[in-house]
């Protein structure tokens, strides 16, 4: 199992409210999603050539975060297709779901500048983080 990617929630992630900012969480999102590729498929994976390109967000917010909150981001593997697959991700504090959302991610090799199908070294790896039933 891989650890949830940890967040440091900076003053400047704040909105007027001293929450933090919608925008924000996709970028929790993307840290989540380097965190656990790094574990899945190591720091010498050729990402030009076996890429991804976000295609999809969604965010749905249940609590917020301030400032000295020490969140963590959950990924899983929602579905897996031919090109793309679909990661959830779950961001708590204290064990206590603050948001939850969605990225649809389809693969692509940037020096052919085209959309591919999933690596099978990839789909192996997403398939590590299904979850639990």
């Amino acid at each position: 199992m891989i650890e949830p990617a940890r967040i440091h929630v900076r003053f400047s992630d704040l909105d007027v409210l001293g929450h933090v900012n919608n925008s924000i969480y996709l970028s929790y999102f993307e840290i989540a999603r380097v965190h656990y590729f790094a574990e899945l498929l190591g720091t010498d994976w050729d990402w030009n050539k076996n890429g991804v390109l976000l295609v999809k967000n969604e965010v749905e917010y249940f609590k917020p975060i301030v400032l000295h909150d020490a969140p963590h981001v959950h990924v899983f593997l929602e579905h897996v297709g031919e090109k793309s697959f679909t990661l959830s991700y779950e961001i708590k504090v204290n064990d206590t779901l603050h948001t939850k959302g969605k990225s649809v991610l389809v693969c692509f090799d940037a020096s052919k500048n085209a959309t591919i199908p999933i690596n099978p070294v990839m789909k192996e790896a997403l398939n590590q983080l299904k979850p639990e039933q």
